[in-house]
């Protein structure tokens, strides 16, 4: 099994220290709603939960920026909100983290995504979605552009969180990709199924498992049939690092040096893998910068998503965790 020395794993994890990496996606909040249950309504087969915590975290684009955050590097958050309270809500939990917001733009016509869960004890019973899916309009776009055009100079890295939630039309990605390429950054991408191919040419490509057979419309009958699809599919697109997470089996790796290689999930426990994908692209990004190692900056990513997951809720990971996951007995 591929392993890092400790000294090499703990010049790493300093080198995240004040990086600059800007973070394009959609924007969610996570709204937790926890309480017991004692009976079923008489309403409905349903049960009737009495709430007693309600917890704010941040999603999607804004939870991959919150690791990136607790990982010691600078982050230049982007994306859209509403006008509304769940914005608001948002805005304190960034500025809490001493984080900027100059690059969240409130919309008025489009309600901030939340995402309601609502459960018992450790058990999740169901999650309500308000969102708005539709493409932003070519004037938000612009001011997106504008602002990407002001920070891009200074940033070392580019991550997008597509989420197809109508942030990053082809249009919008398009300009992104141009832009990066014409002041040379690298882009990290962590896609859902409907812009799948409109990322050709970046550097690193995350998908989950489930995503890549939505987007190639059927499921894979086994292993071996995954990996040639996928390893054609990298070339196709010309991905530099085509990396597939596959939840409790851990991620495969695909590239030029080496067509596949397989890391074990690293998890002795799982909680909740909510915004895992975020925390994944977070370590991985900040990693492969020290010196473009994808096998080292994935085996840190393996790690950094064990700890996430044994978490309750969205969560994001620190320096200190990844370390004692790498000391934890395997």
């Amino acid at each position: 099994m591929y392993t890092i020395k400790p000294e090499k794993l703990e010049e790493i994890l300093k080198s995240f220290q004040n990086r600059r990496i800007i973070v394009i996606g959609d924007i969610m909040l996570d709204e937790y709603l926890w309480g017991k249950v004692q009976r079923i309504s008489p309403e409905a087969p349903v049960p009737i939960v009495e709430i007693n915590t309600t917890d704010y975290r941040l999603g999607g684009a804004a939870n991959a920026a919150v690791n990136l955050n607790a990982l010691g590097a600078e982050v230049y958050l982007v994306g859209v909100c509403g006008k509304d309270s769940q914005a608001r809500i948002v805005l304190q939990q960034l500025q809490r983290r001493k984080m900027s917001t100059e690059g969240i733009f409130l919309v008025p016509s489009r309600p901030t995504t939340l995402k309601t869960r609502i459960g018992s004890v450790s058990q999740q019973i169901v999650r309500l979605d308000r969102e708005e899916t539709s493409a932003i309009d070519s004037s938000v776009q612009k001011e997106i552009l504008a602002y990407l055009t002001k920070v891009i100079p200074q940033c070392e890295a580019l991550i997008i969180e597509d989420y197809d939630k109508g942030l990053l039309c082809p249009s919008l990605i398009n300009e992104i990709l141009h832009l990066a390429g014409k002041y040379n950054k690298m882009v990290a991408v962590d896609p859902k199924y409907l812009n799948f191919g409109a990322y050709c040419n970046v550097e690193i490509f995350k998908p989950n498992y489930r995503e890549l057979e939505m987007y190639m419309g059927r499921l894979f009958s086994d292993n071996a049939e995954f990996e040639r699809i996928t390893a054609d599919l990298r070339q196709k697109m010309n991905i530099q690092q085509f990396v597939v997470t596959k939840g409790s089996e851990g991620m495969y790796l695909f590239s030029e040096k080496k067509l596949v290689e397989h890391l074990p999930s690293f998890a002795r426990e799982v909680y909740d893998v909510s915004g895992a994908g975020d925390t994944v692209i977070s370590a991985l990004t900040l990693a492969y910068l020290y010196n473009r190692d994808i096998e080292t900056a994935a085996l840190i990513a393996n790690h950094s998503a064990a700890v996430a997951v044994a978490k309750k809720g969205t969560a994001s990971v620190t320096i200190e965790e990844i370390r004692d996951s790498f000391d934890a007995p395997k």
